[in-house]
């Protein structure tokens, strides 16, 4: 089955006003427009989470590497 042609597309628009009502088409289009802009927005923000938190990871993984190398040397210091 491909793409509805032009004369059923006429139809299920037409069932589409039949069941909701000229009027209600407009708010059910503005209501799935906002759905689906929030949707996109929660996405984008736990992306940006998600490297915020690797970013904050690496950063203390270089601090210990740091913090450990730091031990070492003043240990080789006192033993000297």
């Amino acid at each position: 089955m491909g793409m509805p042609s032009m004369p059923e597309l006429l139809i299920i628009l037409a069932i589409v006003v039949l069941l909701f009502g000229a009027k209600k088409i407009p708010e059910l289009a503005k209501g799935m427009g906002s759905g689906i802009r929030n949707f996109k927005k929660a996405m984008k923000e736990d992306e940006e989470e998600k490297i915020a938190s690797a970013e904050t990871k690496s950063e203390k993984q270089v601090e210990q590497k740091s913090e450990k190398g730091d031990s070492t040397k003043s240990e080789e210091k006192k033993e000297a």
